[in-house]
């Protein structure tokens, strides 16, 4: 049985891989963040975002893990305590038979976990077909692409499901600070009711989020609302001089129990923005499964709850998606902006 795993922090990703590798018995385990639809690609080793190297692009600024080594190998040596190697392109273009023998040549040598380079969709599929012999790899979606791909083989081409939108208003929570939400906020901003929260209150008055959230369900008749936290650089620094370098988790708890309030409110379809605050929000509601629809946008499909309350989420990293993100959510969740 194959396991992919997405840790939601990157300085998690070496600690957990490793944890998960001992405990399924892993000779070496294989990891990439690439996904080149997205402008994620992996070359000898070094992530680019775009044309850029990791540490000239914006996610150099991210609030909770600014980046500033593009070096992945020596990234992921830090945080781990086995070696760390790599799987060059000059490997990869050659298919999955040359990446899983040179997997199996990195785990001989006491190697156990190994970079892979992807800078295209074909790449990450024979990423996908050496990896579903391994009990286990570590990636973005972009690898779960791949290893989707290989695995439906014939069937790659099926449609995907259509869904009956549940009864219920729609909102919308913005954690993420990246360039990409913001420009999504600011892109709805002329016909969606924007609550700017203030973070100050956010963390320090305890009505303060009853206010928002009763402020936002006099509105949800009318149409999506979008309560947002997200800030520019400058902010998430006073911030965290003010609050300390954790008030990234304490916003994703608020906006949590914010998510839940709306819930509770007959929200029925929630997109939020923001890995964390993602991962946050469904852990508040408790949501233990989801099934994946349509593609919204590269690397960020429609999803349904299994179990509970039947909801329709749209979740994405804070740079996923076009300005248009936000609107083309909504559609696919049957609601016009």
């Amino acid at each position: 049985m194959e396991i992919f795993t997405r840790p939601s922090s990157t300085s998690r990703i070496g600690p957990v891989t490793e944890a998960l590798a001992a405990a399924l018995d892993a000779p070496v385990v294989p990891v990439t963040p690439a996904f080149p639809e997205t402008g994620r690609t992996v070359f000898q080793g070094h992530l680019f975002v775009g044309s850029r190297p990791l540490h000239e692009s914006p996610l150099k600024d991210h609030p909770l893990n600014p980046m500033h080594d593009p070096d992945l190998v020596r990234v992921l040596a830090r945080q781990s305590s086995h070696g760390v190697g790599l799987v060059a392109y000059d490997v990869v273009s050659q298919g999955a038979a040359a990446i899983a023998a040179r997997l199996a040549a990195l785990a001989a040598s006491g190697v156990r976990s190994a970079i892979v380079d992807a800078i295209s969709e074909p790449d990450l599929i024979a990423l996908g077909a050496a990896a579903l012999r391994l009990p286990l790899s570590t990636g973005a979606s972009g690898l779960g692409l791949g290893l989707a791909r290989a695995a439906r083989g014939e069937s790659a081409g099926a449609a995907p499901p259509v869904w009956e939108a549940p009864g219920g208003p729609a909102a919308i929570i913005a954690g993420s600070c990246a360039a990409a939400t913001l420009e999504q906020i600011a892109a709805v901003e002329p016909d969606l009711p924007v609550h700017r929260l203030d973070i100050d209150r956010l963390l320090n008055d305890p009505g303060y989020g009853d206010a928002a959230l009763a402020s936002a369900e006099a509105q949800l008749s009318q149409g999506p609302v979008l309560l947002a936290s997200s800030a520019t650089p400058d902010v998430v620094a006073r911030l965290k001089a003010a609050h300390g370098d954790d008030v990234g988790a304490r916003i994703e708890a608020a906006l949590a129990r914010l998510a839940a309030g709306l819930v509770e409110r007959g929200v029925r379809r929630l997109i939020v923005a923001g890995g964390e605050t993602s991962g946050a929000v469904i852990d508040r509601l408790g949501v233990a499964a989801l099934e994946i629809g349509p593609e919204i946008a590269p690397g960020v499909p429609l999803l349904r709850s299994l179990g509970g309350v039947p909801m329709l989420f749209a979740l994405k990293s804070g740079n996923f998606g076009g300005a248009d993100f936000f609107r083309r959510a909504l559609a696919a969740m049957g609601v016009t902006a």
